[in-house]
């Protein structure tokens, strides 16, 4: 099988001789997050902002751990990759639910990557009517001009404030920092858990260093064909899938926040109540306002009694319950990086009429997102060339455990199966009954989160497998 060589790389600038030699080694110290556990430590990487130029200006990766419970058990290093792109994940090793059996075995690292929280940070200084808008909902009769106002400022805003770090945010930097990081960990290889764009990330991984990856774990995977561009799109058919398990937990008996007593009625009427607030907003409450929410609480189950509560004041013409909004500093921090990666990383189409015809067809064929997969972004109006995207293929090691769930309305199973595709005989999938974002530790499937568990500890990969819904489910 084909290997990234790294006289190869050196060929292309991306790393030197000499870096590759003589890695960074990591000064840990207590680590200064809110809600951290104490086990936790913390230290900054420093990596090339340009690695066509790998000795000149340098930026931070900060950086995260808790070493292994067990040291005499320790078989190594599991990197936790955030999703977003724009997540910070420095706290991640606190607060994600890894089983015991892996923390006695592994030092669980996390890290934000670059431009990212307290590593060396971007904002693109957006105007308050911009900021966090990185989801272009069309208007209400689907026109989408003032869609191509905002992407234009945006991207203006980018280009004008981002500095030099904006162009050198894409997902390639990302994963030569984590090879850096590698090095730096005195790691020979590294395993690692990504989740939703952290399985791009980690797939990318397994395609340019396929020599340093030990056990991979990719969780809630898009379909690596059209990168960004297929992830906005793959909406439409994440939204259907999952809409069906609100619609049951809407209509069960003794639900307080029951809207209906037949699954079949919720639809229709979702539909009708974003419509009429398309015509009748209520304070704090629109159209566009419910489809995002209803979108962002598809992710877990917890999240269907917000939507209820929002579908009762649309009905009921109330008070709309307050949405938990990021801190402002935040906001512009998590939408540089998410506009910044997904523009450098592939071209995105230009024309406005084709964005006009795809929307239209967006909304007929899938009414739950009303055209929005299908909209311009910031991304038709950049000012800077992307990257190369990175192919995934099936060159490499057969060490990546894919789980999926068959009911996420962001990273759908369709586009899994393309990873799958890809990946070809270096992996395997485990497919979960079960609706949300997120798999492995997140939804209580014991099939799926004891076959990951025991590929993390083992390191043979289990086969393609199927796991049923668990109870409740």
């Amino acid at each position: 099988m084909k290997m990234v060589l790294l006289s190869a790389l050196c060929l292309v600038g991306l790393v030197s001789p000499a870096a590759a030699a003589s890695p960074e080694r990591l000064r840990w110290e207590p680590c200064p997050v809110a809600g951290s556990s104490e086990a936790q430590e913390c230290a900054t990487l420093r990596v090339p902002l340009d690695y066509r130029k790998p000795r000149g200006e340098r930026i931070d990766v900060r950086v995260s751990r808790i070493p292994a419970k067990r040291p005499e058990a320790r078989h190594g290093v599991l990197l936790l990759i955030p999703g977003g792109p724009g997540t910070a994940g420095l706290n991640r090793p606190s607060t994600l639910d890894v089983p015991a059996e892996v923390r006695d075995r592994f030092d669980v690292v996390g890290f934000d990557p670059r431009g990212v929280g307290q590593s060396t940070p971007i904002s693109c200084a957006l105007s308050p009517e911009d900021n966090g808008k990185t989801i272009p909902w069309p208007d209400a009769d689907g026109g989408i001009a003032a869609n191509v106002a905002q992407g234009k400022r945006i991207a203006e805003a980018c280009a004008d404030n981002g500095g030099p770090l904006l162009r050198h945010i894409n997902t390639p930097n990302e994963v030569r920092d984590l090879d850096r990081l590698r090095q730096a960990l005195g790691e020979r290889k590294l395993s690692y858990w990504g989740l939703s764009y952290g399985t791009y990330v980690g797939a990318v991984y397994a395609t340019m260093f396929p020599q340093h990856t030990d056990r991979v774990v990719l969780d809630s995977s898009g379909d690596p064909r059209r990168v960004a561009r297929g992830w906005l799109a793959n909406y439409q058919i994440g939204v259907e899938d999952r809409f069906p398990d609100f619609a049951r937990w809407a209509t069960e008996p003794g639900n307080e926040l029951s809207l209906a007593d037949d699954p079949a009625a919720i639809r229709p009427m979702y539909l009708d109540l974003a419509a009429r607030l398309d015509r009748a907003p209520l304070p704090g409450l629109t159209g566009n306002g419910l489809r995002e929410a209803v979108l962002r609480n598809l992710y877990t189950d917890a999240g269907f009694p917000m939507i209820a509560k929002l579908m009762i004041a649309a009905r009921d013409g109330t008070a709309a319950p307050s949405l938990p909004q990021p801190p402002e500093e935040v906001l512009q921090n998590v939408s540089a990086v998410t506009v910044t990666t997904i523009c450098n990383d592939v071209e995105w189409p230009g024309s406005i009429k084709m964005h006009e015809r795809a929307v239209k067809e967006s909304r007929e064929r899938f009414p739950l997102t009303a055209g929005m997969p299908a909209n311009i972004t910031p991304c038709s109006f950049w000012p800077y060339e992307p990257v190369k995207p990175v192919q995934i293929t099936d060159n490499g090691p057969s060490n990546v455990l894919m789980v999926q769930n068959t009911r996420d309305p962001s990273t759908p199973l369709a586009g899994a199966r393309e990873m799958r595709r890809a990946l070809g005989d270096r992996a395997r999938m485990v497919t979960v009954d079960s609706g949300g974002h997120g798999a492995y530790r997140a939804h209580g499937n014991a099939c799926g989160d004891e076959t990951v568990t025991r590929y993390l500890l083992s390191g043979r990969l289990p086969a393609d497998t199927t796991c049923p819904a668990s109870s409740g489910q």
